[in-house]
């Protein structure tokens, strides 16, 4: 069952019907970090069977590039952002404003975020990173 379907433990009230969405999960990551690991094997099992619609940009970025409209509109249109805090994800321009945008999006309801700290020990990084701290808290 996709995670679109798993709305029950919403506090929201069902007087309006819920949000249609294009993915159930949106990736975001450090390529440098984690592509070909852990990401790349996290999105395996999120599609397999087709249980989960999962969005991973797999493009190469060029460093100063600004965020595509196809990933704005990816972000908008997911139910749930995985964020994987990796070593370099908070010295990533992109992954920040990849993060900002998967925030604001939270708030027009339903949305969640999943922070997943990969290599790194939150505990520590909540005292160094105000982007690590801000999605610990979220």
């Amino acid at each position: 069952m996709a995670l679109s379907t798993h709305r029950a433990s919403s506090s929201r009230a069902w007087a309006e019907p819920p949000p249609h969405w294009d993915f159930d999960v949106f990736l975001s990551f450090r390529g440098e970090d984690t592509r070909t690991g852990f990401v790349s094997h996290l999105f395996r099992e999120l599609q397999y069977r087709q249980v989960f619609k999962t969005f991973k940009d797999d493009r190469e970025l060029e460093i100063g590039a600004s965020i595509s409209p196809e990933l704005l509109r990816a972000i908008e249109q997911s139910h749930l952002a995985i964020v994987v805090l990796s070593p370099n994800y908070a010295s990533s321009t992109w992954c920040l404003d990849e993060l900002s945008k998967i925030i604001e999006s939270m708030e027009t309801g339903f949305k969640r975020i999943l922070p997943v700290f990969f290599n790194v020990d939150p505990s520590k990084e909540q005292k160094q990173s105000k982007a690590y701290v801000y999605v610990y808290l979220v």
